[in-house]
């Protein structure tokens, strides 16, 4: 970022949303949104603690099982949408309708058909997520040349060959693509699923602070996800400029 003729380090724009939200939070307004050092300050003093252990472990376990579970199931469906024409006219236009669908609203319809335990915010997660994965591969796949597939069936490939090493290679840009987008809309399910369904890990927490007017331990919990969502995303994206090179190789 440049401003009158000077060159800005990258992380000025964050350094002056800190300073505003640490003037406002010295205001009448600070009973909502506290100073920034303060809450900096109580996250130093919730992450030690054996309640945000207890709901990290709880909350990653449900994360981790229904990112991974949207990973394995949306990138074949992705492969195969992207392959074949039949597949894709019968399964666009409902997974079209599903990622511009508000999917918290579908939440009470999944807690009556799965209860309210941890397959309900498993399956949140999972809805969360594979729609984006489906699409990126999709279009990945669609993507690859032509002389690829041709040249991966004149030596004989089978069905399983051609999609472990030909669609999911080329198409693999795409696909990392759509699993950052992935997980960063599954942090937003997780939470969704915990404070929805059953007030269970960071869903608890946020209950108890939320409930007792404690918004320094509100705002610091909440600082921590999107720390946790920005580390992914960044993770990610490195992983993506990695992997850049596949890209070329299909023209």
């Amino acid at each position: 970022m440049t401003m009158f003729g000077y060159r800005l380090p990258m992380m000025t724009s964050l350094i002056l949303w800190a300073v505003l939200w640490e003037l406002v939070g010295h205001t009448e307004a600070g009973f909502i949104l506290p100073p920034l050092s303060k809450i900096v300050m109580r996250m130093g003093e919730i992450l030690p603690t054996p309640s945000f252990a207890e709901a990290l472990l709880i909350t990653g376990r449900s994360f981790l099982t229904g990112v991974g579970i949207a990973v394995l199931a949306g990138v074949p469906i992705g492969i195969l949408m992207g392959r074949s024409i039949i597949a894709d006219r019968l399964l666009l236009p409902w997974v079209n309708l599903f990622l511009s669908a508000p999917l918290s609203a579908l939440v009470p319809v999944i807690m009556v058909l799965f209860g309210l335990g941890e397959a309900t915010i498993i399956l949140t997660v999972t809805l969360f997520a594979i729609w984006i994965i489906v699409l990126n591969a999709r279009v990945g796949v669609r993507s690859i040349s032509p002389s690829l597939v041709e040249m991966a069936q004149s030596f004989g490939a089978s069905r399983w060959q051609a999609f472990s090493k030909v669609y999911v290679w080329a198409a693999l840009p795409e696909i990392l693509a759509g699993v950052r987008l992935g997980v960063i809309r599954a942090v937003k399910g997780v939470v969704i699923g915990q404070l929805l369904v059953s007030v269970v890990g960071f869903g608890t927490l946020f209950e108890i602070y939320s409930s007792h007017f404690l918004m320094e331990h509100f705002w610091a919990l909440l600082l921590v996800l999107f720390a946790f969502a920005f580390a992914l995303n960044e993770g990610m994206a490195w992983l993506e400029r990695k992997v850049q090179y596949y890209a070329a190789s299909r023209a």
